[in-house]
């Protein structure tokens, strides 16, 4: 079972996501929260796997929440996914910066929400279509974010250049036929990097590589 923590400051959506993901056998809503500090101490009592995040909240926004639980929780921490009204770069660049590994809007479909939260559990990362390409040039133009210490152990050449490709908005499959190599060996090397690396999902492996100078 996938366990679903949901965070919004109108009790409507909590209940409307609730039902949506309630009707997956695979999901679990195991808890609530109205405000980001509230949140904060429900991922510390309930351990989701996924916490559906609002932005914008009066007693205290998601962004700093998911910072906050980011930061107590590391490696550990859920993955979390950004479900807002504001179709807005800075909100979803934020939200990245933040440590959070996805981003959809309330419109979403159902189905899409659904996806959204069973990606993050597997550990892909999600960024809803249309956004990425935006989210990836915002990148590139902020480069004044200031790069991660070296690594302990340095990537190789090869899986430099499949983190630069992945940055640049390419898909495994896109990665693959321009080095001309089999998709599950991209896999492989993605893997490799992001152990070194120590990101999560692939969204967050695209946050490290626009801070350390690779795509764009």
């Amino acid at each position: 079972m996938i366990r679903v923590l949901l965070v919004d400051d109108q009790a409507v959506v909590r209940a409307g996501f609730g039902v949506i993901l309630a009707e997956q056998p695979d999901l679990e809503v195991v808890g609530e929260a109205g405000t980001g500090p509230e949140a904060v101490a429900a991922v510390r009592r309930t351990r989701p796997d996924v916490v559906c995040m609002d932005v914008r909240m009066p007693g205290g926004d998601g962004l700093a929440a998911t910072r906050a639980i980011v930061a107590e929780h590391g490696d550990a921490a859920p993955a979390v996914l950004v479900v807002t009204t504001f179709d807005l770069d800075d909100y979803v660049f934020g939200a990245l910066e933040a440590g959070a590994s996805g981003f959809v809007l309330k419109d979403c479909e159902p189905e899409e929400l659904v996806d959204a939260v069973r990606r993050l559990a597997a550990g892909e990362g999600l960024l809803q279509s249309g956004v990425t390409r935006r989210v990836i040039e915002e990148f590139a133009r902020r480069r004044g974010s200031a790069p991660t210490p070296e690594l302990p152990e340095p990537l190789t050449e090869r899986e430099t250049e499949v983190v630069r490709l992945l940055a640049e908005g390419m898909s495994n499959a896109e990665i693959a036929a321009t080095l001309v190599v089999e998709v599950t060996t991209v896999k492989s090397h993605l893997g490799r990097a992001m152990t070194k690396i120590g990101t999560r999902d692939r969204v967050q492996t695209v946050v490290w590589a626009h801070r350390n100078g690779l795509g764009g």
